[in-house]
């Protein structure tokens, strides 16, 4: 029995495009993730693993974006190629398929899935420095203000008044949590 050819693609944002992977192969069915790679637990990556079955080729444009952590990219590779199911990298030209790993194969995935690993702790440390530069700057951080000081003094009014606080989220355009927010405050 011949497996379906599954694809599995991820980028990091929703503003990041997937059109790059595995333009030129032909699939039975696409997974695509867009959130990062730090972790397993992403939806459609999920979907995928549960969806493969033996006889199955996983294709991944590259081990960075099946996972950027060496131990979940080890258990994915090894819980789907004990389930059958052959795993192909493009980029890194890796295939792994039940009972035919080469040591060479196992080094290669092992060593490209430590420096995916580093990148993003690197990545992170670089986020992290940005964000400590600009706090000593004075940048302020996060979404702006979603009312002026002025709504807030008369929404807290409109509550001390006994107004009704999902009318007043309304009619400030806000969530109520977001409303709780502002009495809290």
């Amino acid at each position: 029995m011949k497996g379906q050819n599954v694809g599995y693609i991820r980028v990091s944002s929703t503003s990041q495009n997937t059109e790059r992977q595995l333009t030129d192969i032909e699939l039975d069915r696409v997974f695509t993730d867009k959130a990062s790679g730090k972790d397993a637990n992403r939806p459609e990556l999920v979907n995928c693993l549960e969806h493969l079955r033996e006889g199955d080729f996983l294709h991944v444009h590259s081990i960075d974006r099946l996972a950027r952590n060496l131990k979940d990219l080890q258990t994915i590779i090894e819980t789907l190629t004990k389930k059958g199911v052959t795993v192909r990298f493009y980029k890194e030209h890796l295939t792994f398929e039940a009972g035919n790993n080469s040591p060479m194969q196992t080094l290669m995935l092992q060593m490209l899935g430590a420096f995916a690993e580093f990148e993003r702790t690197l990545i992170k440390e670089r986020q992290r420095e940005g964000i400590e530069v600009a706090k000593a700057q004075g940048k302020k951080l996060g979404a702006p203000a979603k009312l002026s000081a002025e709504q807030t003094a008369e929404i807290k009014t409109l509550i001390e008044q006994g107004a009704d606080k999902s009318k007043i989220a309304k009619q400030y355009g806000i969530s109520r949590p977001t409303l709780y927010k502002l009495i809290a405050a």
